[in-house]
């Protein structure tokens, strides 16, 4: 009986962890909506602010603005990696620690000194296991990424590029396609290329001037950026963990009907002995 009574245990454990892993599923799904909301309100107004500073940002306005400068030759990038706080979500951090390497080997070989910057828990801790030189963290910026905290990351990067520290801004993160698609992607952040190479003011009416309409642009640009990056890495994120949960609940389903079945068997063995010991029994009484 002992053999039934491990397996009783084993179905009681299962169905606790499929409990924990349907609760998880539930509330990814609920979060997965409000994060699929913000990524369809931020992508037109995103569109249309990287589309006019392309399109408006000329050569004569380099002197003027430093983060519309042409390095001749990447020296150093800055490369910032997004992750989550969490894990259980299948692989998705571990996708984007693969594509960060990747472009970290390749601006290596290419001869470019990197400072990577990380914002998530699951980065910070991959790397900083290997030792890894890591130039700035940031950690619980939450499920709903503000303007402000896009703005707090991303502004020192703007910084060391306008001063010449940098030579280029890459960010790696999840691209939000759907629920089930959510690939790695690298963004180029800086520095900003004009539309098809040429400068395409003249394609505009500008009220006020080209310079004034830069001047506010350029620093929206590059927030609302990095912000449209946090918000479709959250969605992502969300999505991935809802699949990785609902296949460890299904999982868990298929574990309990086999482990059923088992303990059925044992129980049915272990009644079987006692019928034929009682039987056995009375025949020797006889």
């Amino acid at each position: 009986m002992a053999g039934a009574r491990d397996v009783k245990r084993r179905i009681k454990s299962v169905e606790n962890t499929r409990q924990i892993t349907r609760t998880m599923e539930l509330v990814a799904t609920s979060k997965l909506k409000k994060a699929t909301d913000r990524v369809r309100e931020a992508r037109p107004y995103g569109d249309s602010v990287v589309s006019i500073v392309e399109k408006v940002c000329s050569p004569d306005f380099v002197e003027k603005f430093p983060l519309l400068r042409k390095p001749a030759k990447c020296r150093k990038a800055a490369v910032l990696l997004l992750t989550a706080d969490r894990g259980l979500a299948g692989g998705f951090n571990a996708n984007l620690i693969k594509e960060a390497n990747v472009l970290l080997a390749e601006l290596k070989e290419s001869g470019t000194d990197t400072d990577l910057h990380i914002v998530g828990k699951k980065g910070i801790a991959y790397f900083r296991f290997r030792d890894y030189p890591i130039a700035s963290e940031v950690v619980d910026v939450g499920d709903l990424p503000s303007v402000k905290t896009a703005g707090d990351i991303i502004a020192p990067l703007g910084e060391e590029f306008s001063s010449g520290e940098i030579d280029a801004v890459y960010v790696v993160s999840s691209e939000f396609r759907s629920a089930m698609s959510t690939p790695p992607k690298i963004l180029n952040l800086l520095p900003i290329e004009p539309t098809d190479g040429k400068d395409n003011s003249d394609e505009f009416i500008l009220t006020p001037t080209a310079e004034i309409i830069l001047k506010t642009l350029l620093p929206l640009y590059l927030r609302n950026s990095l912000y449209r990056a946090l918000v479709e890495n959250v969605a992502a994120e969300q999505g991935a963990r809802r699949t990785a949960m609902k296949n460890a609940t299904d999982n868990a389903g298929d574990v309990l009907e086999h482990l059923t079945r088992t303990y059925n068997r044992a129980r049915q063995g272990q009644i079987t002995q006692e019928i034929a010991e009682i039987v056995g029994g009375a025949a020797a009484l006889e």
